[in-house]
């Protein structure tokens, strides 16, 4: 464990990072008073920060979690038929 001023660890962040990744615990202090800790994730966690905030949103109950999980992306529907689009370009250029 470390600890380093905030100071310092503003000019070296990434380095603080890398050892908090590698999983040793830096402690953030403010003349000399532990003011925060930099470590690495729980165990568990996603390693993507949005699947992490929606984890924590929905333990504790800002959300829920979906009742059934969909296999894949849902099925697209064209808006329009693809002759039908042709055809009104077709006469849009006709004015021309």
């Amino acid at each position: 464990m470390r600890a380093v001023g905030l100071k310092v660890l503003k000019n070296r962040l990434s380095e603080f990072v890398r050892l908090a990744a590698s999983g040793e615990t830096v402690l953030v202090t403010d003349r000399d008073r532990v003011v925060a800790e930099l470590g690495p994730p729980t165990p568990g966690r996603s390693a993507l920060a949005s699947d992490a905030i929606l984890a924590d949103a929905i333990r504790q109950g800002l959300v829920s979690a979906p009742l059934r999980v969909a296999e894949g992306p849902p099925t697209r529907r064209p808006v329009a038929r693809f002759a039908d689009v042709m055809a009104e370009l077709a006469g849009d250029r006709e004015d021309r």
